[in-house]
């Protein structure tokens, strides 16, 4: 059995572009589907992904950990930037998907078999959409509130939002008491019993993240996510210390030498690897035994398209350390035209029953995809009050 082509898909979804891999084999029928977005790098990953095809075309597709560490090491250059391992994660999420196929079971049963009985989903307020999620105004607490109902109403149980502001190296009150307002205003507007998360998108300073952090603590979050930069992992540390509510990052870190500093440093509650980023499910697992061995939970970030989802979903199903999976759902009007999807979500709680098809369980439609070129993603830029370059 033998790869005979890697190609590569690009869905034009307004904020990203999906990058879609398919490897091919030399057996009839038989071929993967992994995704490698990575948003506003687009042309870099295609490309990549083309660099990494020499090693891979030609090689036996069941050799997956063989085939991991020849895209990882060899061409001299290790694989632990954010292109490249990308462009290795695609390739070796659509390698686990053929090797379910080859032996007809869902990738989890290849992993050791089910773990849990369901999934939970979080949706991110306003469902994906850019609009609601990225560019609702943080003093605008009434409007966090009714995205927040929303969020409930459409049957979860957990939702995350943006209600921290971009915000300078140091400021005042004013940005720290819109977040919590915006805050308080999703904890009166669904109670206690529903699960609010908040993303800093690491936009603050390591001192403003923990003025925020202390300031959200009485509202009991359910994690509170990538308070200021991961280089400076020993500052998500401290305010992991100071505070009670758990502190989750992760999404920008690859390989799992990074992860294993992250953790050495007790710096957080909640790893949330990108399985599309951090080297694909070989690596995540990794990562997983790792998380497992400290005992600290682990959310991947998943905001991309419906491989990525599939995956996660897979790696949750087999893996004891995972504790829920982002999803967006909203993002683009047509999401589902473009995937048949193995697994089954319960409206009541947005709870994910488990993929009873082989492999991923998901196929992509290549006629819908085609209808979406690529076009550059919308454009995200921050500069501050004085006009200086800000974290968006």
């Amino acid at each position: 059995m033998k790869i005979t082509a890697i190609e590569t898909f690009v869905c034009h979804a307004r904020m990203r572009n999906w990058i879609f891999v398919k490897i091919v084999t030399d057996q009839p029928g038989l071929w993967g589907w992994g995704e490698a977005t990575l948003e506003w790098h687009t042309q870099s990953v295609v490309g990549a992904i083309k660099d990494i095809s020499q090693l891979l075309v030609g090689e036996d597709p069941r050799r997956i950990e063989y085939l991991w560490q020849m895209m990882y090491r060899q061409h001299f250059w290790h694989g632990n930037g954010i292109v490249r391992g990308t462009a290795i994660s695609g390739i070796d999420i659509a390698l686990w998907d053929i090797l379910g196929k080859i032996h007809n079971v869902p990738c989890h049963e290849l992993w050791g078999g089910r773990v849990r009985d369901y999934i939970r989903l979080y949706c991110h307020l306003g469902g994906g959409r850019m609009e609601d999620f990225y560019e609702t105004a943080p003093d605008d607490a009434k409007r966090f509130g009714d995205l927040a109902l929303k969020a409930v109403d459409e049957g979860f149980t957990a939702f995350k939002s943006m209600a921290v502001p971009e915000t300078m190296s140091l400021e005042g009150l004013r940005p720290i008491k819109y977040a919590e307002a915006c805050v308080k205003a999703m904890r009166d507007a669904v109670g206690d019993d529903i699960d609010i998360m908040v993303d800093c998108h690491a936009r603050p300073s390591p001192r403003m993240g923990m003025q925020f952090a202390k300031a959200l603590e009485p509202y009991g979050l359910y994690f509170f996510e990538e308070p200021c930069w991961p280089e400076t992992m020993e500052d998500i540390a401290l305010i992991q210390r100071a505070v009670a509510t758990p502190i989750a990052s992760g999404e920008r870190l690859i390989g799992v030498h990074a992860f294993r500093d992250m953790l050495e440093k007790r710096a957080v509650s909640v790893i949330q690897p990108d399985i599309t980023h951090c080297g694909g499910l070989s690596e995540a697992r990794k990562i997983a035994a790792l998380a497992d061995a400290y005992r600290v939970s682990m959310a991947p970030h998943n905001p991309q398209g419906p491989v990525s989802t599939a995956a996660s979903i897979e790696l949750g199903f087999a893996t004891p350390s995972y504790i829920i999976c982002e999803s967006v759902h909203k993002d683009v009007e047509w999401r589902q035209d473009v995937v048949s999807e193995g697994f089954t979500v319960q409206e009541k709680g947005r709870i994910v029953l488990p993929n009873t098809r082989a492999g991923l369980g998901i196929e992509i439609n290549e006629e819908e995809v085609k209808k979406h070129p690529f076009q550059q993603e919308i454009l995200q830029r921050t500069f501050y009050k004085d006009g200086s370059v800000g974290d968006w």
